[in-house]
């Protein structure tokens, strides 16, 4: 196949004219007017073949002869224009991009600022962190970002809602104006107040919304249950409690839980692993069917995350209709993330397949599971089989003694009863409540030792603890073995090369890219595998 060709039978008679002697045919001309997003790119034939211009001709009659028609053409389209420009400009960015929380401060100080002073959304990773290391965590970010945009992360935490009260306690005080919400199972009282607080009204008697919310969600009740105002139980039990006021109490009927949705498939972390293919769609028709019964202002916004890697990836949510894009996994593998060197090195060389479910730390009683890394790391089945002995004994001391022996030496490398010690002094200061309770239930006694292990394995990865590596647990989805795929024989192949606003840029500049490519083949052009693609160049 040559370089470029057209579909004579698709071909449009445009009135448009560029001049011959514009018109570039060569692979790396050719390549560098589709690069060139922010003018239009047009398609013209030359006896030399066909070719592509930036611009048109002048239409001077005299110069008829040294012009030839458009035969098709590619609007110009730079990466600030995907998206939803109310995403873009109720969170004070320049791109419709965000970069999700990974917990335990791995989406980093570092992360979220460098993403930031490049017009970029970022969350800090707070899940897993104690509230003072949380606030000490935001005044950093708040001194390098002032004005924003940043956002923190406030999960879910069923088994230990102390941290999750704390973490809200935290936010209010110290103003953090966006919180993206995850892993929630249905509303809490403590999301409800960060909603609540930060409501207000405006002179023109609309609603001001203080405190913004982007809730990641996999499921149509839970999402439905954000898109929707505050549940009124949950309303009435702050009010009484002092929380919010009578004013912010009224207002709350009038606004949906969250600004944006994130329809979260196949993540890194807590998932679903459900295909945005299907997953996308679905929580847009769900958003469609609630803003129209309610008609919020500023309307509900549905973005896209997990599976997102590749420009090609990252221009079909767009074309489904997100609004913005998110991205954890690809992002845990950059310089400024919270990870050690050897988890960065690793999650370098991950491929699709090299992940697995596991179960999750913060949900381990009730079996829910999150996706990790396989492959250089043990840690996914040895966690099953600690979830395996919680299933079928009622506490420690059931365990048969050559099952509790292996594990100590394998898995613990400790005494349990040791490990019980420590578990006893760590929830002491973290959560006096949920250590009483295990005080007295034999069962929930082993599954805060059991924890032990599964909480203690993603900070030695983060941290890089000699000697845990095949223990280490990381989270990542399937995109990251994509994105690897994509930029293998580039620059960003080294993982110590990977800054997260190169790899934002160029997944954008590459949508854009694609875009513009996709416009020209509805127009009949047909281009070489080369022109077609998008490679990022250093």
């Amino acid at each position: 196949m040559s370089n470029i060709e057209l579909n004579d039978a698709r071909a449009i008679d445009w009135a448009w004219q560029v001049n011959i002697q514009d018109v570039s045919i060569s692979d790396v001309q050719i390549k560098s007017a589709l690069m060139d997003l922010n003018t239009p790119v047009y398609l013209a034939k030359t006896e030399a073949g066909l070719g592509v211009t930036n611009s048109l001709s002048s239409n001077d009659k005299t110069q008829v002869d040294s012009t030839t028609p458009v035969l098709a053409f590619a609007q110009k389209l730079s990466p600030q224009d995907l998206g939803d420009d109310a995403f873009k400009k109720q969170h004070g960015v320049k791109y419709a991009y965000h970069g999700g929380a990974m917990a335990n401060g791995i989406a980093s100080v570092e992360l979220v600022v460098a993403l930031g002073k490049a017009g970029l959304l970022c969350s800090f990773g707070a899940a897993g962190l104690i509230p003072d290391v949380i606030e000490e965590s935001i005044k950093r970010i708040q001194a390098q970002l002032p004005n924003g945009p940043y956002a923190v992360n406030l999960i879910h935490a069923p088994a230990e809602e102390a941290l999750e009260r704390g973490a809200v306690e935290r936010f209010i005080k110290l103003g953090v104006k966006t919180v993206e919400a995850s892993a929630y199972l249905g509303l809490t009282e403590h999301i409800v107040w960060y909603r609540l607080a930060g409501l207000s009204e405006n002179s023109d008697g609309s609603v001001n919304i203080g405190n913004k919310v982007i809730a990641k969600v996999s499921r149509t009740e839970v999402g439905r249950r954000f898109m929707e105002p505050a549940p009124q139980k949950l309303v009435d039990k702050l009010l009484s409690q002092g929380k919010v006021t009578p004013l912010q109490a009224e207002l709350s009927k009038r606004v949906p839980m969250a600004d944006d949705i994130t329809a979260e498939a196949d993540s890194g972390g807590h998932t679903d692993n459900r295909p945005f293919l299907t997953l996308l769609p679905t929580i847009i028709a769900l958003r469609d069917e609630i803003q129209a019964k309610y008609n919020f202002s500023p309307a509900l916004r549905v973005g896209a995350g997990g599976g997102i890697g590749t420009p090609e990836s990252t221009i079909a949510a767009f074309n489904m209709g997100a609004a913005y894009v998110v991205l954890g996994s690809v992002n845990q593998s950059c310089v400024e993330a919270g990870a050690s060197d050897h988890t960065r090195k690793l999650l370098a060389n991950v491929e699709m397949a090299d992940v697995t479910m596991a179960p999750a730390a913060d949900m381990f009683e009730m079996g829910v599971k999150l996706q990790v890394v396989k492959r250089g790391s043990m840690f996914a089945m040895r966690a099953k089989k600690l979830y395996e002995l919680y299933v079928n004994y009622d506490s420690i001391e059931a365990i048969p003694a050559a099952e509790r022996e292996k594990i100590e030496k394998q898995i613990f490398r400790a005494n349990l009863d040791e490990v019980w010690a420590g578990t006893e002094a760590f929830f002491s200061e973290r959560d006096p409540e949920m250590l009483a309770r295990a005080q007295s239930s034999p069962k929930r006694k082993m599954a805060l030792i059991f924890r032990w292990y599964l909480g203690l394995s993603s900070r030695w990865s983060n941290t890089g603890e000699k000697g845990r590596e095949m223990d280490y647990q990381i989270w990542a989805g399937p995109s990251l073995g994509a994105f690897n795929s994509w930029v293998k024989g580039t620059y960003l192949e080294d993982y110590t090369r990977r800054y997260a606003v190169d790899v934002a840029l160029h997944l954008l500049k590459g949508a854009a890219y694609l875009q513009r490519i996709n416009q020209l083949k509805l127009q009949g052009v047909t281009l070489s595998t080369e022109l077609a693609g998008y490679r990022c160049e250093d």
